[in-house]
């Protein structure tokens, strides 16, 4: 850009030297031509926005290192992709990858992609799930062969390599080949990313779209106002990347929008807005035509933006904000909804799962702020600063729901990296003169890469699991934070079934039940079809269905259960670890007195099911579900003691479990003991505030009060009940009586009327 304004200046110096050989110019005229000059000269470039960086003698053998490292680089990852289990999304993905091919192919007649119901997955792009199911389609995989999900894999290994790859090139476009070197080296051994690199066809495509963009905005800076056509392209197709995979992609239209018009005032100034009219024009032009470019070719792979380009990707964004999936989650030890967690929420899991030499080069980065902008030159690093924090405070500010860990926000996580690797560079740069203070610095930053590399190589299968130690580890986050929260480990538990002959080719018949049925099918139903059937159970739910084998990840578990060390359970046979703490384990039945219970407990014969309950807990007394179903057989029988010591059992074994606390509550409330069964409901309500069933019986006892606040309380907790469970006809009758009771008839007559209406 600098030679591109030196050489027009260059130019009409010229031009009015050749005037002035053909006329002299008097001494008034010479003034007069002298002013007007002046008034029409351009504002002098601020040449330190942004430039090459610095070149050096070792360049060229820096770039060949660059490229031998992301060919091998490269391969592992596929490879290491190719041993990753299937995530526990894919069922819904495998859907839309089957509807859009089929709208495709035949030309917009099957309109099953434009609703997707289970999952929401019309408001996604389709370009990763399209290309994939075409060649899925081309290669005649389905969705229960293995080879299905392989060919899935290697395509998330390319667009993490991708990601990888435009991240190193960016820090390259700032601080030289050797900063490039660096930052790949630090992407691609960071567990968290490199774990979604092999099985997340969601965030990682656009994580790679944020990234290739990125870096071509920094080129397209680099070269205004005369770009070519190269650099506006491939910025366009980073765009088309990202929208094609998530609507968040439209931020990069703002991104865009925002860093053009800096260059332009950082370059020109305010006066330029009306002085470079032409040049004003080129910027917006550029702009508004890469997005609109970017944008077109995004929609092509989207079919429910197709048919409406304006309203519906706007749609899609805005669901996304508020992402209405909602599910249960485990964040610091509590079993929460997505839609209630803290502010923080991002930032905690962020800094807990992020390698040390990321964390520390990133905070570190603010004390040499000013220097980085002075050696780096002041857009690229601001547009990395920008591309790291502001999506994070985005979300914070407008609340917006996000679960598991923090992966629909990984697009975030090459910014930093490349942040974190100049921070490194800089202090490099400091200690050089100091031997001893260099060696200290290399030892350090060597040790937080073998900490991530060790792990990596230890838990290659599922690296997405990983925490780093200032947080403590995996082992610190198990039963506080969620680790394998898409079943990925479920793959290595049937390897080693199929390890120790359980399956195999001439078995007899058997049962798998499992909390993550679609991991498990995926791998069982092509390859043991007639051999293996394949049943869903809620863990918490595990006895209503008769199986032989079960597959049961963490996830869904609760953290005082999992922070007792009493999983995996007595009936466990094989546990799958990381870093020894348990991901998945394999439990073998063999006696079936639980789901035998069960079925007792269903047709209202209480002995039986206690005599079935009572033989379970004597084999496998740390059987918290067949405790807590003995409870609820004992309630039922009227053995309010019998009742109580069994939900004492089930507590010490899984201690928080609602259902237990709910009918130690139930057999306080039939001894007597109104006091302790009150706080036992409100303890039910903590654990779970929209167990309707809590409301009920708090207000049950609170409404016995011939106090009138206490049987104000009463009524509110009746409507709670009824607002937690509008078909509970028990809750409306006992709201209608208190009601009558402090003399609101009104009231109590329309809540009449509202039962009679369910």
């Amino acid at each position: 850009m600098v030679q591109v304004i030196e050489f027009i200046s260059l130019k009409r110096i010229h031009s009015q030297f050749s005037n002035m050989s053909k006329k002299k110019p008097t001494k008034s005229t010479k003034s007069k031509s002298t002013v007007s000059r002046k008034k029409v000269a351009p504002p002098k470039p601020k040449t330190y926005l942004i430039r090459d960086a610095v070149a050096t003698e070792n360049d060229a053998q820096y770039r060949k290192i660059f490229k031998i490292l992301c060919g091998v680089l490269g391969i592992i990852l596929v490879v290491l992709a190719l041993g990753s289990g299937i995530n526990g999304d894919d069922e819904y993905q495998n859907k839309y990858s089957e509807s859009l091919v089929d709208y495709y192919a035949s030309m917009g007649a099957d309109t099953s992609a434009l609703y997707i119901e289970k999952g929401n997955m019309h408001l996604y792009g389709g370009f990763f799930d399209l290309t994939t199911g075409v060649v899925n389609e081309t290669l005649g995989y389905n969705k229960f062969d293995p080879a299905y999900h392989n060919i899935r894999h290697i395509f998330n290994a390319l667009f993490g390599l991708l990601a990888m790859i435009f991240t190193a090139l960016l820090a390259k476009e700032i601080a030289g080949w050797r900063a490039g070197i660096v930052t790949l080296v630090l992407m691609f051994l960071s567990p968290r990313f490199l774990g979604h690199s092999m099985m997340n066809p969601k965030d990682i495509p656009f994580a790679a779209g944020f990234a290739i963009a990125l870096y071509f905005i920094v080129l397209l800076l680099k070269k205004m106002p005369k770009p070519g056509w190269k650099v506006p392209l491939g910025l366009a197709l980073g765009m088309a990347l990202a929208i094609s995979s998530r609507a968040g992609g439209l931020l990069l239209i703002a991104y865009l929008g925002l860093f053009m018009g800096l260059h332009f005032l950082m370059t020109y100034g305010i006066k330029g807005i009306f002085s470079e009219i032409k040049t004003v024009g080129k910027y917006a032009a550029y702009g508004v035509g890469i997005s609109l470019v970017g944008f077109i070719i995004a929609i092509l792979f989207w079919p429910f933006a197709l048919v409406d380009p304006f309203s519906h990707p706007m749609e899609a964004l805005t669901e996304f904000e508020k992402l209405g999936v909602k599910i249960r989650l485990l964040f610091q030890g509590e079993n929460i909804m997505s839609d209630d967690t803290a502010w923080h929420y991002p930032i905690t899991w962020i800094w807990r799962t992020i390698p040390l030499y990321t964390l520390f080069g990133v905070l570190g980065s603010f004390v040499f702020l000013p220097k980085l902008l002075k050696r780096y030159h002041i857009l690229p690093i601001l547009l990395c600063y920008f591309a790291a924090i502001f999506p994070v405070a985005y979300v914070i500010a407008k609340e917006s729901i996000i679960h598991d860990g923090w992966r629909h926000l990984m697009f975030v996580y090459p910014p930093m990296v490349i942040i974190a690797s100049l921070f490194w560079l800089q202090l490099e740069k400091i200690f050089k003169p100091n031997k001893i203070a260099t060696y200290a610095l290399y030892s350090l930053l060597g040790i937080m890469v073998a900490s991530t590399t060790l792990f990596i190589v230890r838990n290659h299968q599922y690296p997405y699991v990983y925490f780093n130690l200032l947080s403590g580890g995996v082992g610190g986050a198990f039963g506080e934070y969620e680790t394998d929260y898409w079943g990925v480990s479920v793959k290595q538990a049937i390897d080693w079934m199929e390890d120790e002959g359980i399956l195999h080719e001439n078995m007899e018949e058997i049962t798998i039940a499992t909390s993550y049925l679609h991991n498990v099918r995926a791998y069982l139903v092509n390859n043991y079809r007639g051999k293996v059937k394949t049943v869903y159970v809620r863990y918490n739910d595990r006895y209503s269905k008769k199986w032989d084998y079960a597959i049961f990840p963490s996830r869904y578990i609760r953290g005082p259960h999992l922070r007792n060390e009493t999983w995996p359970t007595s009936k466990s046979i094989h546990t799958i670890y990381a870093n020894d703490v348990p991901l998945t384990i394999i439990e073998k039945e063999t006696t079936h007195f639980a789901y035998e219970g069960e079925k007792a407990l269903k047709q209202k014969d209480f002995n039986s099911a206690i005599a079935y309950f009572n033989q379970e807990v004597q084999a496998y007394p740390d059987n918290e579900l067949a405790w807590i179903k003995l409870a609820v057989a004992n309630v039922n029988a009227r053995d309010f003691n019998a009742a109580l010591a069994a939900a004492d059992k089930a507590l010490s074994v899984a201690p928080d479990n609602i259902n237990a606390v709910y009918y130690k509550a139930i057999a306080k409330l039939n001894t007597g003991n109104r006091g302790e069964a009150l706080a036992l409901f409100n303890e039910a309500i903590r654990i779970d505030s929209g167990f309707s069933a809590a409301y009920y019986y708090k207000a049950v006892i609170l409404a016995e009060s011939q106090d009138r606040t206490t049987l104000g309380e009463a009524a509110n907790t009746a409507i709670k009940a009824i607002e937690k469970n509008p078909k509970m006809k028990a809750a409306y009758d006992l709201a209608a009586r208190i009601y009558d009771q402090l003399g609101d008839t009104g009231k109590a007559a329309r809540l009449r009327e509202m039962m009679s209406k369910l």
